[in-house]
């Protein structure tokens, strides 16, 4: 949630901010304008308390003296009900208000490239060079099927459309995947965490995937709970309304979970393969800091996310995301996109941001700084998507005649 006291001390620097980011100034100007009917609610209400315990003192002094204590009664009980109303227009004031501002996204960061959408996102570097082929590669749907790994029209049976099978080598593979990335992520310094696969709706309203992401989740019929999208919402919840210590930042974690998105805003989007899937495996990466410390654990969580595909030797690229391509919490965002030769093309494989406070003033996640309690920053990111993963070794590792070679890094998990 956006400081609301820094929209009220400087409302057109917050403004500028958002409109950045492509938030209506109508949106902005009424959030103000709730802003200050609650401001002027809770001076009422003040008044009005403020004049129930004068007259009760009032009252006091009259009772002892003798004097008749009937008018003075009428404007006590009379100053009581206003007292009530100004109170239930407080809270409606208030309710309104958190709802408002839970719909408004993070401002972008001062160093946020302006753009309208992934087109205008900033390249900061490639890692290795893509490897020459004397053959057209193919793409990896079609290694899938040809090797056995991946079965997509069992998923349809089982499912619907965008559920898959894994068999035999590709289930290894994406088992291997997962080991290998947390035991690479915990040797970085991320502690490994196992979490539920279902949350309820006030850790997903801390994260910010609520409300105004609800079509694109699964949610329970007879429940309040939901599938979770990430990692990202169980990691950083753990945390939710807690005034942690000083010395026990930074926190670093990782885990690996199912994740589950409709991708209700992705439609016709990536309908083959498994670049677009349900349900699939990723293993996350996400840190409470200090807010002086978050940008160099920012920086810590991009090296680790592309030292893995490094040492899986698969081509990549770091690029910073634009204010147009800026996802609903982050203050700011990089990319790595791995190298995909049968698209020809670098696709994103890890998202990883700093929400500055966003996400702890929504979910309350303090820490003890001296004497006051101060928001922690909060990080998160993909290290990496599994099933992306094995994408991009099916196509950089295929030979002519469709066989599949594997990564020397991964032998030691297969056995190999």
């Amino acid at each position: 949630m956006i400081d609301l006291k820094l929209l009220q001390k400087d409302f057109n620097a917050v403004s500028i901010k958002l409109m950045r980011k492509g938030v209506d100034v109508a949106l902005i100007k009424n959030l103000r304008l709730k802003n200050e009917e609650l401001k002027q609610a809770k001076q009422n209400f003040e008044t009005l308390q403020a004049l129930q315990n004068s007259m009760s003192k009032e009252f006091g002094i009259y009772k002892r003296e003798g004097k008749d204590v009937s008018e003075l009664k009428q404007s006590v009980d009379a100053n009581k009900i206003l007292i009530n109303e100004a109170l239930d227009i407080q809270r409606r004031c208030q309710e309104e208000l958190e709802n408002m501002a839970m719909a408004i996204p993070n401002m972008p960061d001062d160093s946020v490239p302006d753009g309208k959408d992934e087109d205008d996102n900033i390249e900061i570097k490639k890692i290795l060079i893509p490897k020459e082929f004397s053959f057209t590669p193919k793409e990896h749907w079609e290694l899938a099927e040809e090797n056995g790994w991946i079965d997509f029209e069992r998923g349809v049976k089982l499912a619907t459309s965008r559920f898959s099978v894994s068999f035999g080598m590709g289930a290894k593979l994406e088992r291997a995947l997962i080991n290998f990335m947390l035991n690479f992520n915990s040797k970085r310094g991320f502690d490994e965490v196992s979490v539920p696969a279902l949350v309820n709706r006030t850790a997903l309203e801390g994260t910010g995937q609520l409300p105004k992401f609800e079509d694109d989740l699964y949610k329970m019929q007879d429940q309040e709970l939901f599938l979770i999208p990430t990692a990202e919402v169980p990691l950083t919840n753990l945390y939710q309304d807690e005034i942690l210590s000083s010395d026990e930042l930074p926190k670093k974690m990782t885990a690996y979970t199912s994740c589950f998105r409709k991708e209700a805003g992705a439609a016709g989007r990536d309908t083959r393969g498994m670049i677009r899937q349900h349900q699939f495996h990723k293993v996350e990466l996400v840190a409470l800091a200090k807010p002086e410390e978050s940008e160099a654990i920012f920086d810590e969580m991009v090296l680790c996310a592309s030292d893995i595909l490094t040492a899986l030797e698969l081509p990549h690229r770091i690029v910073n995301l634009c204010t147009g391509d800026l996802g609903f919490s982050a203050a700011y965002t990089t990319d790595i996109e791995v190298w995909l030769p049968g698209q020809n093309t670098y696709r994103e494989i890890s998202s990883i941001s700093n929400t500055r406070e966003f996400q702890a003033r929504r979910a309350k996640i303090r820490y003890k700084d001296g004497k006051k309690n101060t928001f922690v920053n909060t990080l998160n990111g993909s290290s990496l998507a599994v099933g992306r993963t094995l994408v991009a070794i099916m196509e950089n590792y295929q030979n002519e005649d469709g066989s599949i070679d594997i990564p020397e890094v991964l032998k030691p998990y297969l056995g190999i």
